[in-house]
C-alpha cells in the first residue's frame, strides 16, 4: 500500500515536471525560426496494464503537450499517437515508457480492474 501511494506520489511529481518541460519544448518548436515541426501518427505498444491503466496512461499522454492519444486497442495494447514533430517519436515514446508507463504498471497492473 505505502509502496502504491508513493508510486502515486512520484508520478504526479514526474507528470507536473513533464508538462512544464513538454510546453516549453512545445512554444520553441511552434515560435522558432527555420525548420518547422513534422507532425506524425505514430504506435506505440505498451504491456503490463489492466484497461483502466491504459486509458490513465493515454489521458496523461493527453494532457502533455505536443502528444495526443488518437486511439486505445486493447487487443492489441496499442495507443495510436498524434506527436508533434514526428522526427522524436522513438525519443518521446521512449520518455512515455520511462517516466509514466512503468510507474502505471505499479498502480495498474495487468489483472487490475
Amino acid at each position: 500500500m505505502l509502496r502504491r501511494l508513493a508510486v502515486a506520489v512520484t508520478l504526479g511529481t514526474v507528470f507536473l515536471w513533464q508538462v512544464i518541460v513538454a510546453g516549453t519544448t512545445t512554444a520553441w518548436l511552434i515560435l522558432r525560426p527555420g525548420v518547422r515541426p513534422s507532425p506524425a501518427l505514430v504506435p506505440m505498444l505498451y504491456e503490463g496494464l489492466s484497461p483502466t491503466g491504459a486509458v490513465v496512461l493515454a489521458c496523461l499522454v493527453s494532457l502533455t503537450p505536443g502528444t495526443t492519444a488518437i486511439d486505445i486497442d486493447p487487443g492489441r495494447r496499442r495507443l495510436l499517437l498524434h506527436v508533434l514533430d514526428g522526427r522524436a517519436a522513438e525519443e518521446a515514446i521512449a520518455e512515455i515508457r520511462r517516466r509514466v508507463e512503468r510507474r502505471l504498471r505499479v498502480l495498474f497492473p495487468e489483472g487490475w480492474s
